[in-house]
């Protein structure tokens, strides 16, 4: 089996939809609440569950307060069949998340790190083989970047293949883009990191170069609904237009899909293609990881699937 660690955080999301984001000072009312499980990281463990050929395709490492939310964490990972390595800290609170959507499935979110703030090497290192084992280590940056940088170096150093997606956002040492196969921003990531503002095919092929200089073997930038661009075909990939109603966790379900097409052996355009497919059907629904489709879902969505049923 072609394994995918994941490490990263994990929060409890509570989700307020409403026809319009608050601007500062504002109070909108009318709106509803939802309490989901969320965090990138977690997130992305589930889409790579749930997207891939065989259940126990994922092991996910994280780490969580002593309390109700580190507790229904383990449980919802477990029943989405994540071998799931939780670290208790019991000083610091489970991870949570506000987050504000509007009527269009734009959102605005505010994260408290809580327990994946202080994710730590030491706590990494116990499951050490399990990285250096796998066909795709996936990463994201709402966990301290030392710790990242430690594991992406290990799985690197055993060859194998390491994706990050640089979110949320910040700058990162020269020597960290060495050991990254794969580095997939949106727009306002890629332009954080490069200084290139994101707009068109052109400027992301700007954008890429320069995260290629720095040593990333391979860019993709997440375009929203003008779609993905591909650093090695040097082309936009046009996204599928749906209706969106949230776009949260909809990176995280592409990070997930592309994963497992990549560890499956897929092409680069075909990897990409079961990736935004994946990532179309999850902004029409609400919530984080309730909104990840299943495998299924997604080679029956129409078209001609080009990954293994």
């Amino acid at each position: 089996m072609n394994k995918i660690v994941v490490v990263g955080s994990t929060n409890t999301d509570m989700v307020i939809a409403n026809k319009r984001i608050p601007v500062p000072g504002e109070t909108v009312t009318g709106g509803s609440f939802v309490m989901n499980p969320g965090g990138k990281g977690a997130n992305q463990a589930v889409a790579v569950a749930r997207l891939s050929r065989k259940k126990g395709a994922c092991t996910f490492i994280a780490k969580v307060g002593d309390d109700v939310f580190g507790r229904e964490t383990a449980a919802r990972l477990k029943k989405d069949g994540i071998a799931a390595h939780l670290v208790v800290d019991r000083k610091e609170p489970s991870g949570t998340a506000l987050i504000l959507v509007d009527a269009k499935g734009e959102n605005v979110i505010s994260v408290a790190l809580g327990a994946n703030g202080t994710l730590s090497p030491v706590d990494i290192a116990p499951f050490k083989a399990e990285l250096e084992g796998a066909a795709v280590a996936l990463f994201q940056l709402e966990t301290p970047l030392e710790t990242v940088m430690w594991a992406a170096n290990a799985a690197h150093d055993a060859g194998v293949t390491v994706i990050l997606n640089p979110a949320p956002a910040r700058k990162l040492p020269k020597t960290c883009y060495p050991l990254i196969d794969w580095i997939t921003p949106n727009e306002t990531e890629a332009e954080i990191l490069t200084g290139v503002k994101v707009v068109d095919a052109a400027s992301a092929a700007k954008a890429a170069a320069a995260l290629k200089k720095r040593g990333v073997r391979h860019v993709l930038i997440t375009m929203g609904a003008k779609g993905c661009f591909c650093g090695d075909c040097g082309k936009l990939f046009p996204a599928k237009k749906v209706k969106a109603v949230d776009c949260v966790a909809a990176g995280d379900t592409f990070n997930g899909a592309f994963a497992v097409a990549l560890a499956e052996g897929q092409s680069v355009p075909d990897a990409i293609a079961f990736a935004q497919k994946a990532a179309s059907i999850s902004v029409m629904r609400r919530g984080a990881q309730s909104s990840v489709p299943y495998r299924k879902e997604v080679l029956c969505g129409g078209g001609k699937p080009s990954i293994p049923r």
